[in-house]
């Protein structure tokens, strides 16, 4: 074990991080031509534990502190966006684990240690209750890592008797069903100007029975209690998406650095690092990087004091991590779009690693967890003014 920040953190998933940081550049090209991540390292990334990291432990998890969660997402994201980004997919769905009922999280993720779980939040389904269960049809966008799992879940507004179910405060009911693979029907639609390796491609299904035990009420607290479990899951998975765009922005730096020490621009008498305008650039975007990365982890920090008492999370709480997941993922877009500009033609290529940060980059802001609209939920409670449920 070692410490970061204080903490305890896992050496061995750490490790795996930094050596698979190193040796995805090499892969990135085949992930981008497949649009996937391909089988074989889905699988190395199960077998190194990267999936179950939000798992619990009573479930065969790793029950990382998030501290290192985006850690891992960080370092893995500076190898590669993509596969980054299905590592933050397959590991925040792990999340549902902690809420699903024992029977159905032991036969997902205790029964297999390797598993893969994907699936989208948004409520794009249609569940119908039946006796023991539910008969669900949707279709879903934005499906990562789906062709690579094992389980994928959806969102679904559920129904009874055809009307609409209501919860506790009178809104319809979200339950997130989980389906095994082989229930679902994957459509080729990933055709994208970024994050292409992903693979998240559109899935669907019609009347699919999906029993109880195999579903989970959005917003609903989790079962087991542990300080992890605390955190929203909306949360982590914003905090994940910010780790993503922030270890991208590492990456484009460090090729930056690389290009501007080795080039000579075209007319000029010297290299590109000797440049005022350059070395500006490097120093802003460095700031940028570093300080949207700690003002992440001094909002994780301050939420897990509260999560160590057991307690639930306040709206200020959670909209502190919002606040540090949506600054994240725009600092990390400022300081790529200033590399790239800077480096000037070069960066325009194909085989150009800048290019492929600065297309990565700017997908990850479209992701609704991290959009411009979250300073707007955040401003609200800032204000004194009612949270929204996006926290």
């Amino acid at each position: 074990m070692g410490t970061y920040d204080g903490y305890e953190m896992t050496e061995s998933i750490l490790d795996s991080a930094k050596h698979w940081s190193g040796i995805l550049p090499q892969w990135s090209s085949q992930f981008e031509t497949e649009r996937k991540l391909s089988a074989d390292i889905a699988a190395e990334f199960a077998n190194a534990g990267f999936f179950r990291m939000l798992v619990p432990k009573v479930y065969g998890g790793l029950q990382v502190h998030p501290l290192e969660f985006i850690e891992v997402l960080k370092l893995i994201a500076i190898g590669d966006g993509s596969a980054a980004w299905n590592v933050m997919i397959g590991s925040t769905t792990g999340l549902l684990s902690a809420s699903l009922p024992e029977a159905g999280a032991m036969e997902i993720y205790a029964a297999n240690p390797q598993v893969l779980t994907v699936g989208v939040t948004a409520p794009s389904g249609r569940a119908e209750r039946k006796s023991g269960g539910f008969s669900v049809t949707g279709r879903w966008p934005f499906g990562s890592g789906c062709q690579n799992a094992q389980w994928i879940s959806g969102g679904c507004f559920v129904y009874e008797n055809g009307e609409p179910v209501l919860d506790l405060k009178g809104q319809p009911e979200v339950r997130f069903m989980m389906f095994p693979a082989e229930q679902v029907e994957i459509e080729d639609t990933w055709d994208v100007v970024g994050l292409r390796g992903t693979g998240s491609h559109h899935f669907n299904v019609s009347e699919v029975f999906v029993p109880d035990q195999h579903t989970v009420i959005s917003g609903s607290r989790a079962s087991v209690s542990e300080p992890l479990y605390q955190f929203p899951l909306l949360g982590l998975l914003a905090l994940g998406v910010a780790s993503v765009a922030l270890g991208t922005g590492y990456r484009a730096l460090e090729e930056f650095i690389q290009l501007a020490s080795n080039k000579q621009p075209t007319g000029g008498s010297r290299k590109l690092a000797e440049r005022a305008a350059v070395q500006s650039c490097v120093a802003r975007s460095t700031a940028d990087l570093r300080s949207a990365e700690a003002l992440m982890k001094e909002a994780v920090v301050n939420a897990w004091c509260f999560a160590e008492r057991g307690e639930r999370l306040s709206a200020e709480l959670k909209s502190s991590l919002r606040l540090a997941a949506v600054n994240g993922t725009h600092s990390a877009v400022a300081a790529v779009d200033r590399l790239f500009e800077a480096a000037g033609g070069s960066a325009i290529y194909s085989e150009s690693v800048l290019q492929r940060c600065f297309r990565d980059v700017h997908v990850t802001t479209q992701h609704i967890m991290v959009a411009k609209p979250i300073y707007e939920v955040v401003g609200r409670v800032q204000l004194g003014l009612p949270a929204r449920s996006m926290l």
